[in-house]
């Protein structure tokens, strides 16, 4: 059963009592992400996450990792384009340690300058760990050239230059403006007695109190353009991107059917042609990202350099064909079951609970439960799935290309053309 209560200063917290498991996940879950960040901030929220880890006024981050270890728990963060995660996995009667433990993170971190210092280290070179993986970068730079000039394109990482920029005092700032109650939820999902772990929440978290301010900006454009970034590797990556879909747009499941049948799955038509028929790439798949008010729908593979134009050109004449056919009842049917059980499966990990209520929560402001979501998966037609291909697909895509320098890639359309060698 989901408990949704809001506490006297308008935190929100939803609960979710599992009775047949013996673990606890819990999130405190914020609504910032890097496209909330003004353009000198890029990559604070990602560098803040970092900084909640570092001690506390009564425990040093070693000792901070040593409470979850000694219980054998989990504690770990993320962060997203438009929220940022801190959660935590405990046997039940591991709880209220959990819960305290993430309290003092979030209320007396002391956000240490020398450590600080540190930190920006540490994400510098994890931007460099990714810009040394063409594989992961390759997903970052279509989003970038996707939403160019908007918060929503920014990376998440930030900036060697815009880190330097970064100081305690921003950070605090950063604290005060955007980690305030009505900007946050607090998840729990486990076996857990819902009334006593309600009245702790209050206990810990129901005195603050902070006034938003978010720096608003506009939904973005999607901009097409085409990148060939030449860099010294074994194989070429490429990404194809089109505009997607918000959270709650009509075409949600449709899209989420339509992606496991183009490429989220091993039965996939791009999986099925490119890798088991012609042997042509090892890794091809699509995926949609949704967003408060837009989403991209992106393919990607990688290939041998010399054979990655002829995969270019084999997409492009399968997004014809998909286009002037449509898709069959026997693949939206298979779509269906892969969708409710994925959907079902994920019902016996209280982490995905937990997530799923916690997003509900922040995204939409209400809980879907699992028959609704089922209900309109089951209403998804053949007819509707091919509207939604031909409006999907009725755009030029954006192109993104990474290989050496000797094999560049180039996206037939008449785009005009940029080279970042």
């Amino acid at each position: 059963m989901i408990y949704r209560h809001t506490l006297a200063n308008g935190l929100r917290v939803v609960l979710e009592d599992v009775p047949a498991v013996r673990s606890v996940s819990m999130g405190i879950w914020v609504g910032t992400g890097s496209r909330d960040e003004r353009p000198e901030q890029s990559g604070i929220s990602h560098l803040l996450e970092h900084m909640f880890f570092k001690g506390t006024k009564t425990m040093t981050a070693r000792q901070l990792a040593e409470v979850f270890d000694g219980i054998g728990g989990q504690i770990n963060a993320f962060t997203a384009k438009e929220y940022t995660c801190y959660h935590a996995k405990v046997l039940d009667e591991h709880t209220d340690i959990a819960l305290t433990t993430l309290a003092e993170m979030l209320f007396t971190s002391l956000m240490d300058e020398a450590e600080l210092e540190r930190e920006k280290g540490v994400v510098m070179e994890e931007i460099t760990m990714y810009e040394d993986n063409p594989e992961e970068s390759v997903h970052d730079l279509i989003v970038e050239q996707s939403f160019a000039g908007h918060p929503l394109g920014a990376n998440i990482l930030g900036t060697r230059e815009s880190l330097e920029m970064i100081d305690r005092g921003q950070l605090m700032t950063y604290i005060e403006e955007r980690y305030t109650p009505s900007n946050m939820v607090i998840s729990v999902a486990g076996h857990i007695d819902a009334s006593a772990v309600l009245r702790r929440i209050e206990e810990l978290f129901g005195q603050f109190s902070r006034t938003p301010r978010t720096y608003v900006t506009g939904a973005p454009s999607f901009c097409t353009s085409q990148l060939f970034r030449a860099k010294p590797v074994e194989q070429a990556h490429v990404c194809l991107a089109l505009p997607g879909y918000a959270y709650e747009h009509p075409h949600t499941y449709g899209m989420i059917l339509l992606n496991n049948i183009l490429g989220a799955s091993s039965s996939s038509r791009l999986f099925q042609e490119i890798r088991e028929n012609r042997g042509m790439a090892y890794s091809v798949f699509t995926y949609h990202s949704a967003f408060r008010d837009t989403g991209l729908f992106a393919i990607y593979f990688g290939a041998n350099p010399n054979q990655a134009q002829s995969v270019l050109d084999v997409i492009e004449e399968m997004v014809q064909e998909w286009i002037a056919q449509g898709i069959t009842a026997e693949e939206l049917q298979k779509a269906k079951n892969q969708v409710k059980g994925s959907l079902i499966l994920s019902l016996e990990n209280t982490s995905s609970r937990m997530s799923r209520i916690a997003k509900n929560e922040l995204l939409l402001q209400r809980q879907v439960d699992l028959d609704e979501m089922i209900n309109e998966v089951e209403r998804v037609t053949v007819h509707s799935q091919h509207d939604l291909i031909r409006e999907l697909f009725q755009g030029p895509f954006t192109f993104v290309g990474l290989g050496p320098d000797s094999a560049p890639l180039q996206y037939s359309s008449d785009l005009p053309r940029s080279e970042d060698r």
